[in-house]
C-alpha cells in the first residue's frame, strides 16, 4: 500500500499559523484548526476523501503555480474550505498537497461563485 503524505503550501502555512496563533483567545479558530487537523487524517487514510473539483472549475492561478490537474476540497467550520491536489512520488507515495485553507468569501472569489 502506498503512504500518503500531507504538505502545506506556503499559502496553507501562513493560514494554518494564523489560526495557531488565533486559536489561544478563538474559539472559531480553535475549532478550524481542530478540523484541518481532523481532515489531514482522514486524507491519509483515503486520499480521495474530499468533494472533487470538476477540471474547467480548477482556478487558472492553481494551474500555473502548482501545475494542478486535480483538485479537491473538504469543508471546515464557519464556512471555511481546505483545498488540496494530489500528486504522485513515483511508485511509493501520494502526496496530498494542500493548496489553501481559506474562508468562504475568499473561496468564492477564487472559484469565481456570487
Amino acid at each position: 500500500m502506498k503512504t500518503v503524505r500531507v504538505i502545506l503550501s506556503t499559502e496553507a502555512e501562513i493560514e494554518y499559523n494564523l489560526l495557531v496563533e488565533q486559536s489561544e483567545h478563538s474559539k472559531v479558530a480553535r475549532s478550524i484548526l481542530n478540523a484541518v487537523e481532523n481532515k489531514k487524517r482522514l486524507i491519509r487514510a483515503n486520499p480521495q476523501y474530499g468533494e472533487p473539483i470538476p477540471k474547467k472549475q480548477i482556478p487558472a492561478d492553481y494551474i500555473a503555480k502548482y501545475g494542478v490537474n486535480n483538485l479537491f476540497w473538504v469543508g471546515l467550520p464557519d464556512y471555511w474550505r481546505m483545498i488540496y491536489t494530489l500528486t504522485a512520488n513515483g511508485e511509493v507515495e501520494i502526496i496530498a498537497f494542500v493548496l489553501d485553507i481559506i474562508d468562504h468569501k475568499k473561496y468564492n472569489k477564487k472559484f469565481g461563485y456570487r
